[in-house]
């Protein structure tokens, strides 16, 4: 299996190059050349298999002969046995349509474990390999820098740095990250969105000297192992709800568009997926694009569903070149306008191939509460607020067959956004007994402002530089 970058220039790698890279040379992110396919029956033989083995079973074909099938194997042994629940991401259902696919059930309680506990592992399968050190950079509008600081917090050849933004992530989120005092993380607070600490993560990875120096990887999605992690979800749940003799609607909480393009993968994969609904937040250029072919950046919003707050999402570039021909030179253009000018229109082909799966809609704080509300009420469900986002998204679905159940993917634990919770139910959910004292915790983090210099600076004091 080869990777291509969505830009057209960088060479063509391998799965381990891949996910050591994280972002392509030219810019762009890495997608497979060709998708892998699975036929019905194999579809169908992946009923009643663990979740262990359904995700070798997914995966396999992405990572080639990177990795034999028994490591593979071991390697997603031990990632998902750090998971509460026996079922890794268990099903619940709602009503007579509707289901909950809980991805929360990591260490950190949200649906980056299920990826970022097998990356951690991977990089450190790799890196023993070579004699080599790798400096993690990311941003994180809440979820991923807690996930992934816990995925690699003391393990040998990793640096990691975790830009998250000062004041807008809750304070569960913001303490998973910061009270982790291994020598090898480091998290800092930036003054400005989490746009700004993506930008400025994409311009190190874009400053050529800067890159080679530190040997810079990345775990935001834009790591095409983080991806490839999350597919195997979408497989698991639809076969347990009647894949591949009947198609499943998922309904996906959505910022950064990795967790549902996740869904597109595995619909080229074969599977058969009626429907992926992006269910956005007021901050909604995800939904503008979709809806009406608008990609054009506004201001943060600051909400109640941070991870959410997002206004530039890295991984739609993977859609669109994906649904608009895959050609990698007019695609970096299209997106060297959009960096620049901050606005772009949907090409025709990017548009009619992006509806023939996706439609979108966009919650606002009332729809969501009554979301959080009708789980509570009609299902004895308590959940957070990014979930129930997308509830309050699969609710208002329109011209789904009756017979297609819709799959929302719950995507952190209730405990992690407590206030939100309790305005909307009453109810103030508590945090499991697996987090600890987690409230009792030193914290360590350092403010910054945001900025290319002052944050690059803080890093290459403390990287580990290449020889």
């Amino acid at each position: 299996m080869k990777y291509v970058s969505t830009r057209g220039s960088a060479p063509a790698l391998g799965f381990e190059d891949v996910t050591l890279a994280g972002l392509a040379s030219d810019g762009g992110l890495y997608l497979p050349e060709t998708w892998p396919s699975f036929s019905r029956d194999e579809i169908a033989a992946l009923a009643g298999l663990s979740y262990v083995d359904t995700a070798v079973a997914v995966m396999k074909p992405f990572v080639g002969d990177a990795l034999s099938e028994q490591e593979l194997h071991e390697l997603c042994t031990a990632a998902y046995g750090r998971f509460s629940h026996n079922a890794v991401t268990p099903l619940v259902q709602l009503d007579h349509t509707h289901w909950m696919l809980e991805l929360f059930h990591g260490p950190t309680l949200a649906f980056k474990d299920v990826a970022l506990q097998l990356l951690g592992l991977l990089f450190e399968k790799f890196l023993s390999r070579r004699d080599d050190h790798i400096t993690i950079v990311g941003a994180t509008s809440g979820d991923t820098g807690s996930a992934a600081i816990d995925a690699v917090a003391g393990r040998e050849k990793i640096n990691i740095f975790m830009l998250h933004p000062d004041g807008r992530v809750s304070d569960v989120q913001r303490r998973q990250m910061t009270t982790v005092l291994a020598p090898n993380v480091h998290n800092i607070a930036i003054d400005g969105s989490f746009d700004d600490a993506q930008a400025l993560v994409k311009a190190m990875f874009n400053d050529v000297d800067f890159r080679a120096k530190f040997n810079l990887s990345a775990v935001n999605s834009i790591n095409w192992a983080r991806l490839m992690a999350q597919v195997v979800y979408y497989f698991y749940a639809a076969v347990r709800l009647g894949a591949p003799e009947r198609s499943i609607a998922f309904s996906v909480p959505t910022g950064n568009f990795g967790d549902v393009f996740a869904g597109y993968v595995a619909a080229q994969m074969g599977l058969p997926v009626e429907r992926l609904i992006v269910a956005t937040n007021v901050n909604d250029i995800l939904y503008r694009a979709l809806s009406e072919g608008d990609y054009s950046q506004g201001e943060v919003v600051p909400t109640a569903t941070p991870s959410m707050d997002i206004q530039v999402s890295s991984n739609f570039e993977r859609l669109l070149f994906d649904v608009g021909g895959r050609d990698g030179i007019a695609l970096a253009e299209q997106m060297r306008g959009f960096e620049k000018t901050k606005a772009m229109r949907l090409t025709n082909a990017q548009r009619d191939g992006a509806s023939a799966l996706f439609t979108s809609h966009r919650v606002d704080p009332d729809h969501m509460n009554l979301a959080l509300r009708w789980a509570y009420d009609g299902a004895g469900q308590i959940i957070d607020p990014h979930s129930a986002v997308g509830l309050a998204a699969a609710l208002a679905a329109e011209d789904l067959p009756v017979d297609v159940p819709i799959v929302t993917l719950a995507t952190a634990h209730a405990g992690k956004f407590r206030d939100a919770v309790e305005r909307a139910t009453g109810i103030r959910p508590g945090l499991p007994s697996r987090v600890g004292t987690l409230f009792d915790r030193e914290e360590s983090y350092e403010r910054l402002p945001a900025t290319y210099a002052d944050v690059t600076a803080y890093i290459a004091q403390r990287a580990t530089a290449a020889e």
